[in-house]
């Protein structure tokens, strides 16, 4: 919380703008390590993948999903990883602007299959499907396409990795 408010005032003074700290809760599930509701003023944390990199996540995540906050507020619906995130990323917080992290999502992946979910991917994140839905993908009744990027989702299989 502390980086948090930190990245909130290393904003307000090099855009010369007040914004306020966003609320931040720890519901994201699946392998993405978090995630930002921009009508809401809400960062979404994993809360597994926060327990196993924890300095990377208040070194990359924190300021990756403020950037996506601070986009929005600034510029409105913009691409999600386009050239004013990347400004925000690089020259604001000083951080790589990179679009996913490496952590290894074993553990959260696990999870999903003994809580009767499958993740699925497409370009620029990943999905949770309940079983009914990946069943459906499974016997051919049901395609799913991200609403961001207009990919088709693909399972990625956890015994795989």
């Amino acid at each position: 919380m502390r980086t948090l408010q930190q990245k909130v005032d290393q904003a307000s003074v090099f855009l010369h703008c007040t914004f306020p700290e966003p609320r931040v809760n720890y519901r994201q599930r699946g392998t993405a390590a978090g995630s930002a509701r921009l009508h809401d003023w809400e960062i979404r944390l994993n809360p597994v993948l926060l327990i196993e990199n924890q300095q990377a996540f208040i070194d990359e995540v924190i300021p990756h999903e403020l950037a996506h906050l601070l986009v929005y507020h600034q510029f409105g619906k913009v691409a999600p990883h386009g050239k004013e995130w990347r400004y925000i990323m690089e020259t604001v917080f000083k951080v790589p602007a990179n679009r996913t992290h490496q952590f290894s999502v074993r553990s959260v992946l696990m999870q999903s299959v003994c809580s009767k979910t499958f993740v699925y991917c497409c370009h620029c994140q990943q999905h949770e499907l309940s079983i009914r839905q990946h069943n459906k993908v499974l016997r051919g009744k049901s395609c799913y396409v991200c609403r961001q990027c207009g990919e088709r989702l693909t399972f990625l299989n956890p015994s795989s990795l």
